[in-house]
């Protein structure tokens, strides 16, 4: 959530409220080995997975305010049809080739068996359930022939060694062009960059764009027979083909050329930094051997790890809380104000529960939801609910709404070079002034000696409480709209063009104000860490 759609999510909104014209996309990767081994195993087709998978990352994400323009899944007539011509093109340019290689074959399963459908030995560390892909225990990228004590995943039967005919992808051809590429992006951060630079420093290899699965993009290249597209090949075309069954769905369906091979574009990608060269090596080498003019990554944004309590988060371990389970015991606006205050930018970090509640007390309910609270309960309580007319400013008055007014620009900065924590920082900032600039002008107090000093109090906090609801758009939509909502503000083209978007008319009547927040007890996070949410 946090390394991907969250990220994107924040800046893609970040960008619609600054006028930008986008289009967020991503997608279920539904191919690849671990579905097959899975479907295989359990007797039932690939599709069967997938669906209900898909159906369920979802509602999730709906769940969460993830606004993607389109979400959509790999399996669909759109992609592979898309993928399989992109390919042939790449093929008739003379940038993929034919080469036999040996592979492990179960002859009790009569197939042939890439990565994660052989287990064994790992030749590294020792691991006895090593995947033919990967190691879970050290880490070590295998190749199934690398394995030791090797054996079918399906059936558990020892595999012998066979020969099979697979298409590669000449990677090496585009050395010096992604070198040139990488050093003159000056957008993208430079653990991208040395990390790109490095990948092709080292010799970059021709890769293998065929694997022997029955589940994925049928291969396009003559006599292919029943072999498929590798997964990562064609899952990163993925961003690509999202954007064109968009303009299709919208009766546009030439507008996707307006995103792609426009070189006014710019694409941002959110990942995390295992998966940086296949973002900046093998996506810009397929798009540059189409020698079409497709826009190039803009730049990359990879989060570094994030543990769980000190460890490492694991599927197959059970360590980690999952999206299902996150939206029973929080709501989702508090997950992602927290994942965002946690996101490992420039470094690892770890959630922790302890954390979390710290977060959600101190910044959620003292800092942001008590001063909300404390500005619209005044309104109603002195001024009937109506923002009163402020009169003559105070020297503290308008300094207090030029931190509201530089804000703006400085969180918009922040967000323009994905420093998403910085920018929420930022915004907290402003709540937590709000709060001291409250305590040191005491409007309780101005009220009862010199109401027109006090009507001037008001408003200007009444000015930072939209303020508020405006920055933290991006990062809790809800929350945002939550307050909007009291200042009786409109929902819809919420925005932050124009002069001074986040000044609240006097006159206008607010709403009886509802608390944001609620503390987070020790009760309440003994019932989250056992995993039964509020109740």
């Amino acid at each position: 959530m946090i390394g991907s759609e969250l990220s994107a999510d924040v800046f893609a909104r970040y960008l619609r409220l600054a006028g930008h014209e986008v289009v967020f996309v991503s997608g279920s990767d539904e191919h690849g080995t671990p579905i097959e081994v899975e479907a295989a195993k359990k007797g039932v087709d690939p599709r069967e997975i997938t669906d209900r998978n898909h159906a369920l990352v979802v509602e999730l994400f709906s769940k969460f305010s993830i606004s993607f323009d389109n979400y959509t899944r790999t399996h669909n007539p759109v992609h592979i049809n898309f993928c399989r011509d992109l390919f042939m093109q790449i093929y008739r340019n003379g940038y993929i080739y034919e080469q036999e290689i040996s592979q492990l074959y179960c002859r009790n399963c009569g197939r042939f068996l890439p990565d994660r459908f052989v287990t064994g030995v790992c030749p590294s560390c020792g691991y006895q359930r090593a995947r033919g892909d990967q190691c879970e225990a050290c880490g070590r990228v295998l190749d199934p022939l690398d394995l030791v004590e090797p054996r079918c995943s399906i059936c558990g039967e020892k595999p012998v060694v066979e020969t099979s005919l697979h298409w590669f992808f000449d990677l090496p051809r585009f050395s010096d062009r992604l070198r040139s590429w990488i050093v003159s992006n000056t957008a993208l951060p430079d653990k991208v960059r040395n990390f790109s630079l490095s990948w092709i420093r080292e010799g970059l290899k021709p890769r293998a764009v065929t694997r022997d699965n029955l589940w994925g993009i049928p291969a396009p290249f003559p006599n292919a027979g029943n072999k498929t597209i590798y997964v990562w090949f064609e899952a990163v075309l993925g961003y690509v083909t999202a954007t064109v069954e968009w303009a299709e769905r919208r009766g546009t369906p030439e507008l996707w050329k307006s995103f792609w091979l426009d070189p006014s574009t710019r694409t941002a990608y959110f990942i995390g930094k295992d998966n940086i060269p296949f973002h900046t090596v093998i996506l810009p080498a397929l798009l540059l051997a189409t020698h079409q003019p497709y826009v190039l990554p803009h730049t990359v944004s990879a989060t570094e790890y994030l543990t769980f309590e000190g460890r490492k988060f694991s599927k197959s371990q059970g360590v980690g809380i999952w999206l299902d389970q996150a939206v029973k015991m929080l709501e989702p606006d508090v997950w992602r104000y927290y994942l965002v205050k946690i996101r490992p930018e420039m470094g690892d970090s770890s959630f922790s529960y302890d954390g979390l509640q710290a977060v959600v007390n101190a910044d959620l309910n003292d800092s942001l939801g008590n001063f909300v609270h404390r500005v619209l309960t005044f309104v109603v309580s002195f001024f009937d609910g109506v923002i009163p007319e402020p009169g003559v400013l105070a020297d503290e008055d308008r300094a207090m709404l030029g931190v509201v007014e530089k804000m703006f620009n400085e969180v918009g900065a922040l967000l323009r070079e994905v420093r998403l924590r910085q920018a929420l920082e930022a915004v907290m900032q402003l709540a937590r002034e709000g709060n001291v600039y409250l305590n040191r002008r005491e409007p309780w107090r101005l009220v009862k000696t010199g109401r027109q000093e006090a009507s001037a109090v008001v408003y200007v906090a009444a000015q930072a409480v939209k303020a508020l609801a405006l920055l933290l758009h991006p990062f809790t939509p809800r929350t945002a709209e939550r307050i909007l909502d009291m200042l009786s503000e409109p929902l819809e083209g919420v925005s932050w063009l124009g002069d001074g978007p986040w000044r609240l008319a006097s006159g206008k009547r607010v709403g009886r104000p509802t608390p944001l927040f609620e503390k987070l007890s020790d009760e309440r996070m003994e019932r989250i860490r056992a995993g039964q949410g509020a109740g």
